[in-house]
């Protein structure tokens, strides 16, 4: 037979390849006798009506007048292999793609659900825990024995802080799995908005999005406490299909490019801003296929802002009770013309009310101090070392992470790469990889890049978390020597 482009890709590498983010097609009858053990027969109606309504298929079963009433979003549709059979059923089967992984040029591969990425966002909660509790209890069994090559991640529901405790207790504390997928953004239903043109000053909707690190009604120090102490590194597939910006109701395309990085920008401000990583130096984070563009943007974004939104700045600079009101009116006089000049009196006192601001506390005006930043090379400090950047093979963008010439103090980005097995836009398996190193090729990666890509960054989030995860599997003694020399570099 002939071997793949990936697999002859693979061949003439020294090191191997870890996949961070290949995805699992649930095979719902199985699901479903899971769902049944977890919560009864009531719970699997349930789950079965749930797909009927505007959350997720509802668009089938309503009209066209119904769904621009209701906004319900354009369903998502064909989003999975179809023409290549045996790369649909791989997805479906782990021993199958445990005995592809060859042929793929993957020596190892983290799984993450596919219907985990709906349910772990659901506002009923006794169908989110009961859904990603059957998940997670279904994976731990249907992977065990191919542990060797392959790990799926756990899903954990993140409403509160006691269900995301709850489930990386049994998940990874109990089951065994090695990685997370946290949910990293909840919305959550407005109260009391302040209602006609004052909802400028809040959000038009029925919902605000809670990042978790920011602004929270609850206090998600105890979960990152729990990763630590799990050692288990948190991974997110945040989808945003739905929020204000992507319900169109006809076009999938336009709801669906962004999204992931929509949802992981938002939890990352909050990580950095809130202070997560000031509190959790060690803990590391992965934002899944979303991209790294939109971290490196935030990333300079984030700088560009301290340097000029820092309290001795914002005093210097923009404190309006520094306007020279004697300086202004003489402006106004010479430059200002004839109607400026009748207004003489009111600009001695004022600009108009929508520059004069209220006046602030103090307390208020540091944006910055939860995060504790007190230069720019902090905001690296607390954004590079422990940010890993989820990136798929057809991503030419993934470049940007290793150009160090673009990014405020040289800083590189920890890409990785993510096959997207089992998704739409991986027709044909066997060439993912190869698709990768075309990147190389074209000399916008060099061969450095591309092993930070597919095995430094992938085996150090984990490892880094849990010097064990590799133990036993196929790639344990080529982790454990990077990370042997990481420790002594």
């Amino acid at each position: 037979m002939t071997k793949s482009t990936s697999q002859q890709v693979r061949e003439k590498l020294d090191h191997p390849i870890i996949d961070a983010d290949a995805h699992m097609l649930e095979v719902e009858p199985v699901l479903m006798d899971y769902i049944k053990d977890v919560g009864g027969a009531t719970m699997v109606k349930r789950y079965l009506d749930m797909l009927k309504d505007g959350k997720f298929w509802g668009w089938y079963h309503a009209t066209p007048e119904e769904r621009t009433r209701k906004r319900i979003k354009r369903a998502p549709f064909w989003m999975f292999p179809a023409g290549n059979t045996r790369d649909r059923a791989t997805a479906m089967f782990p021993g199958l793609l445990h005995s592809r992984l060859d042929e793929f040029g993957i020596d190892f591969s983290f799984v993450y659900p596919t219907l985990a990425i709906l349910f772990v966002g659901l506002d009923d909660e006794e169908m989110r825990r009961g859904v990603v509790r059957a998940i997670n209890t279904m994976n731990a069994d249907l992977f065990d024995e191919y542990s060797d090559r392959l790990a799926p991640a756990a899903v954990i529901p993140m409403h509160t802080p006691q269900e995301a405790l709850e489930e990386l207790d049994y998940a990874i504390g109990q089951r065994g799995l090695k990685a997370a997928m946290v949910e990293g953004a909840v919305r959550r239903p407005i109260q009391g908005a302040i209602g006609g043109d004052r909802d400028l000053a809040s959000a038009v909707a029925s919902y605000w999005i809670d990042p978790l690190a920011l602004d929270s009604p609850y206090d998600y120090d105890p979960v990152w406490q729990k990763c630590m102490d799990l050692k288990v590194a948190p991974t997110m597939h945040t989808s945003t299909m739905g929020w204000v910006d992507r319900t169109s109701i006809s076009n999938v395309t336009f709801n669906h490019i962004g999204h992931f990085a929509a949802g992981s920008q938002a939890f990352c401000k909050a990580l950095v801003l809130g202070g997560v990583t000031r509190r959790f130096p060690d803990l590391k984070f992965g934002f899944l296929e979303c991209g790294v563009g939109w971290a490196a943007s935030l990333y300079n974004d984030l700088i560009e802002h301290w340097e000029k939104r820092n309290v001795p700045e914002l005093k210097r600079h923009l404190d309006p009770a520094r306007i020279d009101r004697e300086l202004l009116v003489e402006l106004a006089t010479q430059y200002g013309g004839p109607k400026v000049q009748t207004k003489l009196d009111e600009l001695k006192v004022s600009d108009g009310v929508f520059y004069e601001w209220p006046p602030e506390r103090e307390a208020d005006l540091d944006d910055f101090a939860r995060c504790g930043i007190t230069n720019e090379k902090d905001i690296y400090d607390l954004f590079v070392p422990n940010f890993y950047f989820g990136c798929e093979s057809d991503d030419r963008i993934m470049a940007w992470a290793f150009n160090e010439k673009l990014n405020q103090f040289g800083a590189k980005f920890k890409a990785l790469i993510g096959s997207d097995i089992g998704h739409f836009d991986v027709t044909d398996a066997r060439k993912v990889i190869a698709k990768a190193y075309s990147l190389v090729d074209e000399g916008s990666l060099t061969t450095d890049d591309f092993r930070d890509l597919t095995f430094v960054h992938p085996a150090e989030m984990h490892a880094g978390m849990n010097p064990d995860i590799f133990k036993g599997t196929v790639v344990e003694d080529t982790v454990a020597a990077l990370m042997k020399e990481k420790a002594a570099a």
